[in-house]
């Protein structure tokens, strides 16, 4: 993994209390990130306090503190817990392993090492790192895009955290594995992006809305998915089929394509229960909240029709869920 002029070279801490080692390990590497030292457990805490490096080789034998209460110690700590932790030993035991997986480490070195070892795990780790920054800086952008939807409709930044993670119970309820149902959670805000490219006068008006306006209305799904456009990112992805289907009903009647049933993927039939039960229950300037029994008796006279008939009956069953989170993040 090289690096130009232009790049940040990653910043690589090495800890080890023989010279001799740091040597080997400084010539292995220090063509292609930039290397800091020390000499102790101590000294390396003491580093990575100034100095936040984005990966630690970590001798396991040193005097004072041991490897294994270094990375304990960094594993508590919101700032460097983060930090991959590759432990350099001489010990090969599978308890010593096993411990040091145990208090965070994510790889481990024997030695004496080779260099194509080296080289190769660090530039895995880093890979893995720089992989998590992506996915974090991609999910600001959509939960961002989707604050910004916010400032064209009534509805509040609390409905849209209620009912994301309404959809991540759903989700987990009908039998999404955590992580789909995770990015459910993080795609959700997205479903009505496209309101931004709704006319204000037809956003903010306060009475019903004419034949007219509504047809312009309910564009705001394609709108939203030609936002979200074509991405490589799992979660954008999804956000944009959330966006395009939320508004798709079960018999069919639904908007823009009057996808049926199981056409309909299954995250828009998800937010679409989500949305329209959060939004029932809410206060709005147009309108008092329903009763939780009032928005569930409609519920289930839409399944069916409006709704997945499935995800009605494991909304039900997962009620009690649904209203702490209601309850949690309150308008």
């Amino acid at each position: 993994m090289i690096y130009s002029n232009q790049d940040r070279m990653p910043t690589i801490l090495i800890v080890d209390d023989e010279p001799a080692n740091l040597r080997v390990l400084k010539k292995m590497l220090e063509d292609q990130y930039r290397l800091i030292f020390a000499k102790s457990g101590e000294e390396a805490l003491r580093l990575i306090e100034r100095d936040l490096p984005d990966l630690i080789l970590l001798d396991v034998m040193m005097p004072g503190m041991t490897g294994f209460e270094v990375c304990q110690q960094l594993k508590t700590v919101q700032r460097t817990k983060a930090v991959p932790v590759i432990f350099i030993t001489a010990l090969s035991d599978e308890v010593d392993e096993a411990k040091g997986f145990d208090v965070g480490a994510v790889d481990y070195i024997t030695k004496p090492v080779s260099p194509a070892v080296v080289k190769a795990r660090v530039r895995t780790h880093l890979s893995l790192v720089q992989a998590e920054d992506l996915r974090r800086t991609r999910l600001q952008v959509i939960q961002r895009l989707g604050r910004a939807s916010e400032y064209k409709d009534n509805e509040t930044g609390m409905h849209v955290m209620r009912m994301s993670h309404f959809s991540k119970i759903i989700a987990l309820a009908y039998g999404l594995s955590k992580s789909a149902a995770d990015n459910l959670l993080h795609a959700a805000p997205m479903h009505d992006i496209g309101k931004i490219g709704i006319p204000d006068s037809i956003m903010l008006k306060p009475g019903k809305l004419t034949d007219e306006e509504f047809a312009i209305m309910k564009k705001h799904p394609e709108i939203g998915a030609e936002i979200l456009g074509e991405s490589d990112s799992d979660l954008i992805a999804l956000a944009k089929v959330v966006a395009m289907t939320h508004h798709e009903k079960w018999d069919g009647s639904g908007y823009p394509h009057g996808l049926k049933g199981e056409d309909i993927p299954i995250e828009g039939r998800i937010v679409a229960i989500a949305d329209v039960f959060d939004a029932l229950t809410s206060k709005r300037p147009y309108k008092e909240a329903w009763t939780v029994d009032k928005a569930m008796a409609f519920l289930h006279d839409q399944s069916g029709i409006h709704f997945d008939p499935q995800l009605v009956t494991l909304f039900q069953q997962s009620l009690p869920s649904i209203l702490y989170i209601k309850q949690r993040w309150q308008d």
